[in-house]
């Protein structure tokens, strides 16, 4: 008996959605967003106040000039989670994102922590966001606002809020939380206009940087650095020198800045949560993804070019290094067009944060995971409106009383996550079987389905006799594609805790990494011999599966970057999580009545899915 109710507890665990609609779900948002409305979203998410901040800190003290080829190197580490992102978004148009992927691929409660990530990942993006563009727009003042709050509240608060509530930053969310209320396409309106601002500033940006900059700035040498050394009257804002010219802290500079460099490139996501608001959504999401990270690689390469150009990286200031480098250079006045700059970006990315989150919730509500009435869409306006208005209230109230910054790294693992989850059912799903795992089949329907029959040497490894995908081989990449993660994961806590270790040449950890490396590359190529599934997509990831491998280990090593306390921090906010799925969400799932029997493949349902033809 105990037995039993161990296995029915574990099936519900990893039962997987059928892509078929809800009964009355099926075009309850409005399709009103097009190519150039996902773009915007993209850009404006993926292009905050970084562009004029991150490139500043990572040029003076790791990287120096070759900065260019750490936005490169961080941009094309992107590109592997952006392309699993097209392609899922072309073979599924609904929202949720990386939650409903994990959901028909992985199962149920992995789809739960993915989502539930996610929306950690927002609120405190979003938060962070509002308190930045808040103590922007002070400082442009004269801090009158802060001094107001200061003189308002007491001093004596506890150390993990904020030294004084800022309304500031609560009125914007609110604020901006109205404007996601009135539709997608009033908000996309918005964030079209804000990120146009941004990007004409850039091009503002990098035209006079590379008007005032000198190469010389590439070339530099020690005398360079004395002779800088003898003119400063405080030489303690001095960075290091290194060893001068294009690479002066050597190529683990190049690599330590393209891991810092990489969560600027984070917010492209957000495009991926528009599959049930876009016209034509297989199209749209991957050119819009696409076109988005192109937009914003070209962006921080010229910045960080320009900026490196004006001023010798040594001499950068970290926390305005633009409207220092204006200065220094002669052109003190182009400090007010970088603030303004600096607010629209904020602004673009406050929404970019806010626009995604609801569409999360209200895909995890309608699958009864969380609280069904947040499930709800406004008759007039077609948006999540209680999904719209929870998300928004939360996100203010943080904004109001927290500092947020040492949550960033914690905002950080969820979005990693979410970005492996997606690689990962990429990888396991192109090899699936064709075999629509509709629930509401007749017996007669079921009983005409073709039966794939299995031949003995169909299960050989690396030579399947097959060209199509059979259940047997879709069972075998499932297998394999979980022992990679596993070995993807203790690789990658190798080169992070013991780095020095692995790469001196100890036998014992060169051992190991050698070895994990090549049962990495043994499984990958015994994937890569199964027949994958030929049907049609408008956008299909290339170089499977090497890329989605690439993508995880990249993904997962950033993870194991993280600290000991944001990783306690992470088991805090799962614990909030599995209260709510275990003690509401695994017993008003839309699937608690349905077949408990897993389905084994996924791949036809996708590509069948009746939303899928309304919209192409």
């Amino acid at each position: 008996m105990l037995h039993q109710y161990v296995c029915q507890f574990g099936q519900k665990l990893v039962r997987r959605r059928s892509l078929e609609p809800r009964d009355g779900s099926e075009g309850r948002m409005a399709r009103c967003l097009n190519t150039l409305d996902l773009v915007s979203l993209g850009v404006g998410s993926t292009l905050g106040a970084g562009v004029y901040i991150l490139a500043g800190a990572v040029a003076k003290d790791i990287a120096g000039p070759s900065i260019v080829l750490c936005f490169l190197v961080a941009a094309l580490s992107s590109v592997l989670s952006g392309l699993c992102y097209a392609e899922f978004g072309a073979r599924v148009p609904c929202s949720g994102s990386a939650y409903l992927y994990s959901y028909v691929t992985v199962g149920q409660l992995c789809a739960f922590i993915t989502g539930w990530n996610l929306i950690l990942s927002y609120i405190i993006g979003t938060a962070s966001v509002a308190r930045a563009w808040s103590s922007a727009f002070d400082s442009l003042i004269g801090n009158h606002i802060s001094q107001v709050f200061k003189e308002t509240f007491s001093p004596h608060v506890p150390h993990f809020l904020a030294k004084y509530p800022d309304f500031f930053a609560l009125g914007l969310v609110l604020l901006l939380t109205g404007v996601l209320v009135l539709g997608a396409r009033e908000s996309a309106l918005v964030t079209k206009v804000f990120t146009a601002i941004n990007l004409l500033v850039l091009s503002f940006i990098i035209l006079s940087g590379f008007i005032k900059g000198d190469l010389h700035n590439w070339q530099l040498t020690e005398q360079d650095y004395k002779l800088a050394t003898a003119g400063s009257n405080d030489t303690s804002s001095l960075g290091p020198l290194g060893s001068g010219g294009f690479v002066p802290f050597g190529f683990g500079g190049i690599f330590h800045g393209a891991a810092t460099c990489f969560f600027g490139f984070i917010g492209f996501d957000v495009i991926a949560t528009t599959g049930e608001e876009a016209r034509n959504p297989q199209r749209s999401i991957p050119l819009g993804i696409v076109i988005s990270l192109f937009i914003c690689f070209l962006a921080y390469f010229g910045v960080s070019a320009t900026l490196t150009l004006m001023v010798p990286y040594y001499q950068i200031h970290p926390n305005s290094p633009l409207p220092q480098a204006f200065l220094q250079v002669g052109w003190d006045p182009a400090r007010y067009v970088v603030a303004v700059g600096t607010l629209c970006a904020l602004t673009s990315s406050l929404l970019g944060a806010m626009f995604p989150m609801p569409r999360v919730i209200y895909a995890m509500a309608e699958d009864g995971l969380l609280f069904r009435g947040l499930a709800r869409i406004h008759a007039r306006t077609r948006t999540p409106i209680m999904a719209t208005l929870a998300s928004g209230t939360l996100a203010g109230v943080m904004a109001l009383l927290f500092e947020l910054t040492d949550l960033v790294d914690l905002m950080s693992i969820g979005t990693l996550l979410a970005y492996s989850l997606v690689s990962f059912s990429v990888l396991v799903l192109r090899y699936q079987p064709d075999q629509n795992f509709s629930k509401k089949k007749t017996k007669e329907e079921t009983e005409m389905d073709p039966v794939v029959e299995e031949s003995p040497l169909e299960s050989s490894l690396l030579d399947p006799i097959s060209t199509t995908p059979t259940l047997k081989s879709g069972q075998i990449v499932y297998g394999c594609a979980f022992l990679l993660v596993l070995l993807l994961t203790i690789l990658s806590l190798l080169l992070a805790l013991w780095p020095s270790q692995v790469f001196s040449g100890d036998p014992g950890f060169t051992a190991g990494a050698v070895l994990l490396l090549l049962l990495i590359a043994g499984i990958t190529v015994i994937i890569w011999r199964q027949p994958q599934n030929p049907s049609p997509l408008h956008f299909r990831v290339p170089a499977l599966p090497v890329l989605p491998v690439l993508s995880i280990f990249v993904n997962v090593y950033l993870m194991m970057q993280m600290s000991s306390v944001t990783w306690a921090q992470f088991g805090v906010w799962m614990v909030i999580g599995f209260a709510i799925y275990f003690g509401y969400g695994i017993r008003h799932s839309l699937e608690e009545n349905s077949d408990q029997e897993p389905p084994t493949s996924t791949s036809q349902a996708l590509d069948k899915n009746p939303r899928s033809a309304k919209s192409a």
